[in-house]
């Protein structure tokens, strides 16, 4: 089965027979075509993954040609040819949907490389669109993002719980995406034409978190000089989500816990009761079975919360779900910032594939923004990436490794560093690393590869 499928649209015959014979050679299912009417005819006749086309072809203007093309397949990746490399051709470029361009004469590796990384482009937003079809048409979530096993039971989960009434914990590491299940389960449920009322109750003292949800009369304290509404009252008859329950005060905890038994509260400085029916989701990033030992948690609002627990795993543990969530976050990020990035390359999705990601779906989230914004090309790099994730200056402890780390992930990083330490006595020269080690030139550049070690320019001396 061929690497990828290839359409060359040139009008230069040896540019053409060129192409073909490397990129054959190179695995790759190649098919041409010499004016911009024959190719669009090859395009109607079976999918490609990727186009080469040149910009001045007889028949046609490339650039319009390209727009042809994105209407009739918006997902194909496109790859432009030009004897004339600037900053105005690359603008056209991109502005008509083009991935990339490459210059006449080129390199052949570098060509090969962009190759791969459009051909890998195009089938993981082809797989990106087709999990989101699938999952819309299976779940009808289509802002949640995932493939792997986990995240499917957990969705199938999502499914059966929504349309009940009853109260929903979400546990799960900071940064894992509980805010959006929670908006998940509204949506799916027969409030979804109701509000959904976020709040996240860490982030305030106890005085103000009261006003907050339950509201207060005027002159209930020195600043209240009006009556407002809490925000249970806003979730009447939708979903209020707490997130960070386990940060509540005791006091709070029973004002809460009333209102989940008797449906009913106090607004802060009132007399009169008020009646609600509020789905409650709650949220929480600690264990509160040993909050509730520790005497931190009131027992009986835990069981009144835990009537359906729904756990998140954590983005190490769906490592699949990578490649999507980074697709993903590239195109809305390079959208937001008006930037021409349009795929990460090879060496660069390698470690954030290795990465324990501690922060979650949040940080890798936080990496591909930074990387997007620092961006000037249309590839992400290696020297976008931040060094935490390439094993310089957060390197694990021997001695007291991170708890979530895999013993797989601590021999990789051992040797991550010896090779690293090796590389630079060696002035980053690796045949002279490999001699040391003992080793072929081949077995160590593999390592080096798949370490994602950066190699650094040698040193004159």
């Amino acid at each position: 089965m061929p690497k990828g499928s290839i359409l060359v649209i040139d009008d230069e015959s040896e540019i053409r027979e060129g192409l073909e014979l490397l990129l054959t050679s190179e695995g790759y299912g190649v098919s041409t075509a010499g004016t911009g009417e024959s190719g669009l005819a090859k395009l109607e006749e079976r999918p490609f993954d990727l186009l080469l086309l040149d910009v001045s072809l007889p028949d046609r203007n490339g650039l319009e040609l390209l727009k042809e093309v994105r209407r009739r397949d918006p997902h194909l990746s496109v790859v432009l040819i030009t004897a004339y490399g600037s900053i105005d051709m690359a603008r056209a470029a991109f502005k008509s949907g083009a991935m990339d361009y490459i210059t006449k004469p080129w390199s052949n590796d570098e060509l090969l490389a962009q190759v791969a990384q459009a051909v890998e482009s195009r089938r993981l937003r082809e797989e990106n669109v087709q999990l989101k079809r699938a999952l819309k048409q299976r779940f009808n979530f289509p802002s949640i993002i995932g493939k792997s096993e986990k995240m499917l039971t957990l969705l199938d989960l999502v499914t059966q719980v929504a349309p009940s009434r009853s109260t929903i914990l979400i546990s799960g590491e900071s940064g894992t995406g509980k805010e959006l299940i929670a908006k998940a389960i509204h949506s799916a449920s027969t409030r979804a034409d109701k509000a959904f009322v976020p709040v996240n109750t860490g982030s305030m003292p106890t005085d103000l978190l009261e006003s907050t949800l339950f509201g207060h009369v005027k002159g209930a304290f020195t600043s209240a000089i009006a009556s407002k509404k809490g925000l249970f009252e806003m979730a009447d008859r939708g979903t209020l989500f707490l997130d960070e329950i386990a940060t509540m005060g005791l006091d709070t905890q029973a004002k809460i816990l009333r209102v989940l038994q008797d449906r009913r509260f106090m607004h802060l400085g009132g007399v009169q009761e008020v009646q609600v029916d509020v789905r409650i989701i709650a949220a929480t990033n600690i264990d509160l079975r040993q909050s509730v030992r520790e005497g931190r948690f009131r027992e009986d609002l835990f069981y009144r919360l835990n009537v359906i627990t729904i756990e998140l795993p954590p983005l190490r543990q769906r490592k699949e779900d990578i490649p999507l969530l980074v697709d993903f976050f590239l195109k809305k990020y390079a959208e937001e910032n008006d930037r021409p990035v349009r795929n990460i390359t090879p060496e660069a999705l390698r470690p954030l594939m290795s990465y324990s990601w501690p922060g979650n779906v949040r940080e890798l989230e936080n990496v591909i923004e930074r990387a997007v914004v620092l961006s000037s090309g249309t590839n992400i790099g290696m020297d976008l990436l931040p060094d935490s994730l390439l094993g310089r200056g957060s390197a694990f402890s021997l001695h007291d490794p991170p708890a979530d780390a895999s013993l797989f992930e601590i021999v990789e990083d051992v040797e991550r560093r010896i090779i690293a330490e090796m590389l630079e006595k060696c002035n980053w020269n690796q045949t002279e690393a490999a001699e040391h080690f003992k080793v072929p030139l081949s077995t160590l550049n593999q390592k080096i590869r798949r370490l994602s070690i950066e190699i650094k320019k040698k040193t004159r001396g």
